[in-house]
């Protein structure tokens, strides 16, 4: 809506001036005025403001004089409509904020890309906002783009999300992460395709509604594939078996300030001396208070609870339970630069 507007606008410069030159050189060819008197009589005639001529007009320059003014006045009126609608409806100012959401998206790397803002995709942001993840909103619906812009403040793109210019202008060349939430398997498979072509070592995560779907989505590129359906099914049926580890898991999911946490951490930030020695020398839970609960090791293979002979390197990531401060223990005992 808002580029709509704004080329509206130029149009209406550009017709302006158009009809400037017309005064200019009619009055120039048919009166035979100088540069400047030509002006004059364009700016007046044009404006309508009622002043008279330089010397009276022939028979031609009076056809012409007409004409000039039925042209100037649809201009005139078409040029104050759009510009007086551009700045009443926000446009002017929306402009300028989309310019600068643009600007930081630019700067934006190691970033999630949330394709989508429904249910699910609002959902995403909200998780990614709360644990202090650079992320960013792709809708095309204008109203959507309305309440991101002045209700969530998030960062956004307007555009189709499988439009490679769109994925262009979300800096998906230094994303981390892409999510795509559409409730249509078709569209989410056209954003996948598309993001994939463009960044072979992007994260993928894709929305599904069938089965059938998923083996299509990951050939395209996805590393997952998720069914909330499915996934909304599943939950309910464990908080009927297992109630009690239901509402334990989704306690240690929330993070807040003082209390335990699951927390993954990049092996590359332990100091070099610490690769490739026993866990258990390590002294990891005396040290800093937090549990070892598992491994993933640099093909990718899970290892839970890792016995206390188990080595790992700077390609692995740890995962361990405890409190912010007994984290920021562990990062100050062991890593390389806490």
């Amino acid at each position: 809506m808002v580029k709509i507007r704004f080329s509206s606008i130029t149009f209406s410069i550009v017709a302006l001036v158009g009809i400037v030159l017309l005064g200019l050189t009619g009055f120039s060819l048919i009166e035979e005025y100088t540069f400047l008197d030509a002006l004059y009589m364009t700016m007046i005639t044009v404006s309508t403001v009622g002043f008279g001529e330089i010397r009276p007009l022939s028979t031609y320059g009076e056809v012409f004089t007409i004409i000039l003014i039925i042209l100037s006045f649809g201009v005139y009126a078409y040029a104050v409509t759009s510009i007086t609608g551009f700045i009443l409806d926000g446009g002017f100012r929306n402009y300028f904020i989309n310019k600068r959401v643009q600007r930081a998206i630019n700067t934006m790397y190691d970033h999630t890309i949330i394709c989508g803002f429904g249910r699910n995709g609002s959902e995403a942001a909200r998780v990614l906002r709360e644990k202090g993840e650079r992320f960013l909103i792709i809708e095309n619906d204008d109203d959507i783009i309305e309440t991101l812009r002045t209700e969530y403040h998030y960062l956004y793109v307007k555009g189709d999300a499988s439009d490679e210019d769109t994925l262009n202008a979300a800096n998906i060349s230094n994303a981390r992460a892409l999510i795509t939430t559409l409730p249509k398997d078709a569209d989410n498979l056209l954003i996948v395709l598309s993001a994939r072509g463009i960044s072979k070592n992007i994260q993928i995560i894709s929305r599904a509604s069938f089965e059938w779907t998923d083996m299509k989505l990951k050939k395209a590129g996805a590393d997952n594939v998720i069914m909330p359906d499915m996934v909304g099914g599943r939950r309910m049926a464990k908080l009927i078996a297992t109630p009690d580890i239901v509402g334990f898991l989704k306690y240690m999911q929330q993070k807040h300030i003082g209390e335990a946490q699951l927390k993954e951490i990049d092996c590359c930030n332990f100091a070099s001396q610490y690769f490739d020695k026993p866990i258990g020398d390590m002294k990891i839970r005396k040290i800093s208070g937090v549990s070892l609960v598992g491994i993933k090791n640099s093909e990718g293979a899970y290892e839970f609870n890792p016995p206390p002979e188990m080595k790992f390197n700077a390609d692995n990531k740890l995962f361990v339970m405890g409190t912010t401060e007994q984290i920021k223990k562990l990062e100050a005992a062991f890593f390389e630069n806490p």
